[in-house]
């Protein structure tokens, strides 16, 4: 007698919640549930990534990140289906919070209220991720953005008399969400369906057209381009031409961060052990960076981008800030600590738009920092086929610091001041990355609008692309195309620019808006913003002496 399959559970979404309480990271895949609980400290991306996509429908993100041989293996964390539409939890990182009720005390068609404790059987909500300050979402939990209620989530205000100078804030913030959600398809489940169906036919059609495939021999051009600027590098210093030494040291890191890039995203070959060994070969040994803490830091990025609490790309206080929601002090759910708006922060934020260029000069020391921690403090996988890399970075690191810091600039250059300036000339010339990155995301949306959004949307109304010729494309070595990086993050990025016309078409067809500028106009966009928070935070303080000097 054959077999008969045995059918699959079907979880309701309480029972879904439960499993959450309980403190497993339960992520829908299609119409799988899965328990990722016993995955996620070997999850080579960092266990950030996982927390971020708890109780949310992930699949198209899952896809987007994960080459189809990891894909197929997804399916070994499941512990049920779902035969329903699925509206996705706020996470618990997100400052979400659920309680475990009996399932035979709750009709499963009916969502139970996480705010509610007048129902029997509660257990107190212990979910995985949550963090340990404070955090409070701008949507309130179970509450879906519509024109209709967006006067009450979003109000402006109208102030005539001395307000609390947080109103003042709340308003300008909030008329910049109202701006987002004027220019967006609706948020309901069904349009952000429409456009997540709309999105993976893109996705199709890209890989049809074979534009996952790799010419390797652009990166045999790229590693020429930079074992030149190595020669030329070497020779005048040989010479005792230290500046141009320098610059031409400076721009070989410029371009080796790109591929490193590429290799952290597994965008080369699509092999993971292979890409990350050449990504840590250029990362750590050859520029002294950690590609684990830069894929750790990214993937977050990629996930909830230009979200104040989350996003570490742009948490920069006290040098900057492009939301006035920095201006709360709020807890960093990566970082896991409260970024002061102190006295440091009040002096330098009403100047960031004077003091973009020449902080940005010291973007590489700053990197310097964050990877060491990371290694040393070991954030990355511990266990699992990336676990090993930490001990490969922290030799190559060690490398990078004796060849170039001993050898290079103590053993190698006559007097201090000629170090000094050799040392600050090469890391002033790789700004050109630190604006590069920025540039992407700096002037762009800020907004939270709640769990419906979905990944396509998010990503659009997130990031900018700049128009430059084809040939200027080694200075922003192919990163100018960040929507479409975005939204096909391992796709080798010497194909983004032939991408490019079917996400243009897409955006236009979806009602998405692609935001393009030239690298002038764009920078100024990026300047504008950060001169209209500057200009804030001085109005922010203005009202604070008005309405304290008015309570006294």
């Amino acid at each position: 007698m054959g077999t008969t399959a045995r059918k699959p559970k079907i979880l309701a979404r309480q029972e879904i919640i439960n499993h959450i309480t309980s403190g497993k990271a339960i992520v829908i895949y299609k119409n799988h549930v899965l328990n990722l609980t016993h995955w996620i400290h070997k999850h080579p991306g960092g266990d950030m990534a996982v927390y971020h996509l708890i109780g949310r429908d992930a699949t198209d993100e899952m896809n987007a990140y994960h080459c189809d041989e990891t894909v197929s293996t997804f399916l070994k964390w499941k512990i049920g289906e779902i035969d329903y539409k699925w509206e996705n939890l706020l996470p618990p990182i997100h400052g979400g919070v659920y309680h475990k009720v009996s399932v035979d005390k709750v009709d499963s068609d009916t969502e139970f209220n996480s705010s509610s404790s007048t129902l029997n059987d509660v257990e107190e909500f212990n979910g995985i991720g949550k963090p340990d300050g404070k955090v409070v979402p701008v949507v309130p939990q179970n509450v879906l953005v519509t024109k209709e209620n967006t006067d009450e989530l979003f109000p402006i205000v109208d102030v005539e008399t001395i307000v609390n100078p947080k109103t003042l804030m709340d308003n300008y913030d909030n008329g910049l969400t109202r701006e987002d959600l004027n220019s967006l398809p609706a948020l309901d489940y069904e349009t952000q369906q429409h456009l997540r169906d709309e999105y993976n036919a893109l996705h199709d059609l890209v890989i049809r057209n074979g534009f996952y495939q790799c010419n390797y021999w652009d990166y045999v051009r790229e590693i020429m381009k930079i074992s030149s600027l190595m020669l030329f590098s070497f020779s005048f210093l040989k010479l005792n031409y230290l500046f141009l030494s320098a610059f031409c040291m400076g721009c070989a890191w410029h371009q080796a961060t790109f591929i490193a890039h590429d290799a952290g995203h597994v965008a080369i070959t699509h092999n993971y052990q292979f890409d990350n060994i050449f990504g840590i070969l250029i990362a750590d040994w050859f520029g002294g960076l950690s590609l684990t803490w830069w894929k750790r830091n990214h993937n977050v990025h990629h996930l909830i981008p230009n979200d104040p609490v989350h996003d570490p790309d742009i948490q920069h206080l006290p040098f900057f800030a492009v939301s006035v929601r920095l201006f709360d002090s709020i807890y960093s759910t990566y970082y896991k600590k409260y970024l002061w708006f102190d006295k440091f922060a009040q002096a330098l934020i009403p100047i960031q738009h004077f003091m973009y260029y020449p902080i940005l000069c010291f973007g590489r020391f700053n990197l310097y920092r964050l990877s060491w921690a990371h290694l040393i403090n070991g954030d990355g996988p511990r266990h699992g086929k990336a676990a090993w890399f930490r001990y490969f970075e922290l030799m190559g690191m060690s490398f990078f610091f004796y060849w170039f810091f001993y050898l290079l600039v103590f053993k190698s250059i006559d007097g201090g001041w000629n170090r000094f300036n050799y040392v600050m000339v090469s890391h002033i010339t790789t700004m050109l990355v630190h604006v590069q990155i920025t540039l992407s995301h700096f002037a762009m949306s800020t907004s939270d609008l709640g769990v419906s959004e979905s990944f396509v949307s998010r990503q659009v109304r997130t990031t900018m692309d700049v128009d430059c010729p084809e040939w200027f494309d080694f200075v922003h070595g192919g990163l100018q195309f960040q929507a479409i990086h975005h939204l096909f993050p391992r796709l080798p990025r010497h194909n983004f620019r032939r991408v490019q016309p079917l996400v243009i078409s897409f955006c236009k067809k979806v009602g998405l808006k692609y935001s393009i500028y030239g690298f002038g106009e764009g920078n100024g966009k990026v300047i504008g913003k950060l001169g209209d928070v500057a200009k804030q935070c001085s109005i922010l303080f203005d009202a604070i002496k008005k309405y304290e000097g008015d309570l006294v």
